[in-house]
């Protein structure tokens, strides 16, 4: 039996056995019970700059091939958001280029695709509030003009230019008015960007969870709904039973999905997650038991990749691109280990070693001899042996059978 090596905190090596990939298979219709959107990474050139401050240079092939990936598998893909590290490396002539050729790609195959529309071209950082409405204006025409839906992101800098709620409502009802088609609106929290403290108006959730309702209920018919990333399923779910039914409530909790989407038998929630990026075969194979009625098979599949994404979002939560993009390299669709920005130094070797284990247990590592071989020579680059580890026991992996994945 193959064995994993895994390095601990103190330096320790073990080993556990090679869990084999699990027998999912790719739809052969649309996914029906659920609208599941996978927030993607980008793909830097390997022997680019990629260091911090440093525009990115995107191997758009990789990139583009990772987004069909998720189309493959039934999944919409959500482009230009923070996983593409939007404020964290990728500059503005990128992210442009992205959104440009991501829709491209979509209509190529009709893949689901929605974009990222925000204020983060200003060249300045203080701003004012006519000046955020035209700046996302500008984001949203080039969204639109290029054919991909909208994600209305919490823009930094009308955290900084607003001084009530109602200059939240003011900005978000402007450009509102101005989008062709219904848009998705985005409450980032703290967690996954300080920079966004009081957004809608309030630290206090309740509050400014009112806001955002009263935005909506506002422009109802410009919203498909929206997307939270709180990281509270208790305040997700008072904000999801609030909703107009002509809203949506697409998760964007990477610690509590599985529940969130399965539901309460009254409401659930969609998805739109970066967890899923790293995890696309698995939520597929999910839903589709959904769609099949068969709801404990779906808490089986999914149910352990929680873990997995717990850890990869571990605080400090805003650099859980750098797990993305190290399952993304392990599951061989990506030449190197690498991100725009330097991003790839951001965890350490215990902390990916600790996301090698609980992919290996929860059936993510799509090709598991190669993701095997893959770290094995990322620790023998950092002067580790893993031939050195110690075999622990046999340890039971998560697997589905071939008859328990619903096509």
């Amino acid at each position: 039996m193959t064995s994993l090596t895994l390095l601990a905190a103190d330096g320790a090596l073990s080993a556990v056995p090679l869990a084999t990939a699990p027998a999912f298979r790719k739809p052969t219709q649309p996914l029906r019970s659920r609208v599941a959107y996978a927030a993607a990474h980008v793909v830097p050139k390997p022997f680019a700059d990629n260091t911090p401050g440093q525009p990115a240079e995107i191997d758009w092939d990789a990139t583009l091939a990772f987004r069909h990936h998720v189309w493959s598998w039934g999944l919409g893909v959500a482009d230009a958001m923070d996983t593409a590290q939007r404020n964290m490396g990728l500059d503005p002539a990128a992210t442009r280029e992205l959104i440009s050729r991501s829709a491209a790609a979509a209509n190529s195959v009709g893949g689901k695709l929605v974009v990222g529309v925000n204020t983060d071209h200003l060249e300045h950082e203080q701003v004012s509030l006519d000046e955020v409405i035209d700046a996302y204006k500008q984001q949203l025409h080039h969204a639109e003009d290029s054919g991909a839906g909208a994600v209305l992101m919490a823009s930094r800098h009308l955290a900084r230019a607003a001084r009530s709620a109602d200059d939240y409502r003011r900005v978000y009802r402007e450009v509102l008015a101005a989008a062709s088609a219904p848009v998705v609106l985005h409450w980032l929290g703290t967690a996954f960007d300080p920079q966004l403290e009081g957004y809608f108006g309030s630290t206090d959730w309740q509050a400014a969870a009112q806001t955002l309702l009263e935005i909506i209920d506002a422009d109802a018919d410009q919203v498909q709904g929206v997307k939270m990333s709180l990281l509270d399923a208790d305040a997700e779910i008072s904000v999801r039973e609030r909703l107009p039914e002509s809203a949506r409530m697409f998760t964007g909790d990477d610690f509590h999905y599985v529940s969130l989407i399965a539901g309460d038998g009254s409401s659930h929630s969609d998805a739109l997650l970066g967890a899923f990026a790293a995890l696309a075969p698995n939520a597929s194979a999910a839903i589709q038991a959904l769609d099949a009625g068969d709801e404990a098979a779906y808490h089986r599949i999914l149910g352990p990749t929680e873990a997995l994404s717990q850890q990869v979002f571990a605080a400090p939560t805003y650099y859980y691109k750098t797990g993305v993009a190290f399952l993304s390299w392990l599951n061989g669709h990506q030449v190197a280990f690498q991100m725009v920005g330097g991003l790839h130094a951001a965890r350490s070797l215990p902390h990916l070693s600790r996301i090698v284990e609980l992919a290996n247990a929860s059936g993510a590592l799509e090709r598991p001899e190669l993701a095997a071989a893959r770290w094995h020579e990322l620790l023998t680059l950092n002067g580790l042996d893993p031939a050195a580890a110690s075999a622990a026991p046999a340890v039971e992996v998560a697997g589905v059978p071939a008859e328990e994945v619903l096509a």
